[in-house]
C-alpha cells in the first residue's frame, strides 16, 4: 500500500517539478517561455492535486 501512495505523490509532483526545473534553466535566455512553464506547472499541481487526491 506504501508503493501506491508514493507513486500517486509522484504522479502527482513530478511532471510539474520538472517543469520548474526546465523553466528555471530557460529562464536565462527566454522569460517569456519560463514564464509560461512556470505558470503550466502551477496549474498542473492544482489538477493533479484536485483529482488525484480524490484517490487517498
Amino acid at each position: 500500500m506504501d508503493d501506491l501512495i508514493f507513486m500517486l505523490l509522484l504522479i502527482m509532483v513530478g511532471p510539474a517539478a520538472l517543469l520548474f526545473i526546465i523553466g528555471a534553466i530557460v529562464r536565462k535566455s527566454n522569460k517569456k517561455a519560463a514564464k509560461v512553464l512556470f505558470i503550466l506547472g502551477v496549474i498542473y499541481l492544482v489538477v493533479s492535486f484536485g483529482t488525484c487526491s480524490l484517490a487517498f
